[in-house]
């Protein structure tokens, strides 16, 4: 392998401690010590990424509807805060582009998750790879999705950005998917992981990453096994700096 990943990485920005895919979200990480966060990416209906998990504001933001028929304007008035709890009430729903330049001010590693609509994962793979290229400055970060047509075009848009494939089980093909895309790691759930899942992995020249994890002992028995990083929610309880090799 010859790429090396942050041991442990926080989920959606600051994991449950913060609202998620938020600025507040960064800080909050950097507060726990950790320096590396997974952020989700995904269009507007102006075609600019946003962060933002779901398809649909309700969850996560004061809005409702789909994220991919929401113009600009609407999305960037919204309240990504409230819903979390009352001490974040008026955090914004960031772009990309200020998430990006938060974490370059911050110092933050960032894998940064490509979500899209279906038929828009070329267009948002593209997107979301041309605006890390041209606004990203240091540690060089890592895309990746569940969608190989979403990191193809990634790769085609800024092919010097690492990519890694997510995983939801070890299907057969998920070498080849792989090995085409290009990819220098592979994404899985946690659950059911094995030395044997780790020892192919490895075998076939991938780091190996698995999500999402938020109590130490499981965190201990996946690094055991030779799982290179894993994604928490409770960054406060999963010390990157117990972790650090």
């Amino acid at each position: 392998m010859t790429w090396r990943y942050p041991r442990v990485i926080a989920h959606r920005g600051g994991g449950r401690l913060a609202p998620e895919n938020t600025l507040a979200a960064l800080a909050m990480a950097v507060r726990c010590g950790c320096r590396a966060v997974e952020l989700d990416a995904r269009l507007s209906a102006d075609g600019t990424p946003f962060l933002i998990h779901d398809a649909t504001l309700d969850r996560t933001t004061s809005g409702t509807g789909r994220v991919a028929q929401t113009r600009d304007s609407v999305l960037c008035a919204l309240d990504a805060g409230c819903r979390h709890s009352a001490s974040f009430a008026d955090e914004p729903l960031p772009t990309l582009r200020e998430a990006i330049e938060r974490c370059v001010e911050l110092d933050l590693w960032a894998n940064i998750e490509i979500k899209a609509e279906a038929g828009e994962e070329a267009a948002c793979g593209s997107a979301v790879a041309r605006i890390v290229s041209a606004t990203w400055r240091g540690t060089v970060p890592l895309l990746s999705s569940f969608s190989t047509t979403a990191l193809e075009a990634a790769r085609r848009a800024a092919p010097e950005l690492p990519r890694a494939l997510l995983l939801r089980g070890f299907a057969r093909d998920w070498r080849t998917r792989a090995e085409r895309l290009g990819c220098v790691g592979v994404h899985s759930k946690a659950a059911g992981i094995t030395k044997h899942h780790v020892a192919a992995v490895h075998e076939a020249g991938f780091v190996l990453a698995c999500y999402t994890v938020n109590e130490p002992e499981p965190v201990e028995q996946l690094f055991a096994a030779g799982v290179d990083a894993v994604f928490t929610d409770r960054p406060d309880r999963i010390r990157a700096d117990a972790y650090a090799v």
